[in-house]
């Protein structure tokens, strides 16, 4: 009579669960949320991104003003594009961006100076954005310009990186014939 008892013994430790194989079953758990997180987060990598609609850009377009709203030789800041309106001694203009071609700071005008100063690492920049100062390897990006009926619009969409100031990038008003 004294086997009996050792044999329901046995049997009930094989019908409760070890704390090892509790363990084991967390793990794999715990192992298949991760694989799961792990594979959202690569369809999300490779799925491709939602193109703007046709009428999303438009207020990358930003228009500055009338052309007589601009003296020559004068800049204007334009916070909602992040850029600087620059009107040539000429009467040309050039959409420049606040950012320094060096480290990417955000460049103040010192009318006084008549130039854009970096306040980081000191470079800078004539009212066309040419270097006079380095560290800045390039002069500063520029902004393609349209003039309609007397109104500057500045595409803000994508920067054109230069190395250099040329004069085919200053935009004119058209003269009166």
């Amino acid at each position: 009579m004294e086997t009996m008892p050792t044999k329901t013994k046995e049997k009930k430790s094989e019908a409760e669960p070890t704390r090892r194989s509790f363990f084991n079953i967390l793990w794999i758990g715990l192992g298949l949320v991760a694989l799961a997180e792990f594979i959202a987060v690569a369809f999300a990598f490779l799925r491709p991104r939602k193109s703007k609609a046709p009428g999303e850009n438009t207020d990358l377009i930003i228009t500055a003003g009338a052309v007589e709203r601009f003296t020559p030789n004068s800049v204007t800041a334009f916070v909602r594009g992040k850029f600087y309106l620059a009107r040539l001694e000429d009467g040309g203009f050039l959409a420049l961006s606040r950012t320094c071609t060096h480290l990417g700071c955000t460049l103040p005008w010192m009318e006084k100076e008549m130039k854009f100063a970096c306040p980081c690492h000191g470079s800078a920049f004539d009212i066309t954005g040419n270097v006079i100062d380095a560290p800045a390897p390039r002069a500063l990006d520029i902004y393609p310009i349209t003039i309609e009926n007397k109104m500057i619009k500045v595409d803000t969409r994508k920067p054109i990186k230069r190395s250099a100031f040329r004069v085919e990038q200053v935009t004119y008003p058209k003269k009166k014939v």
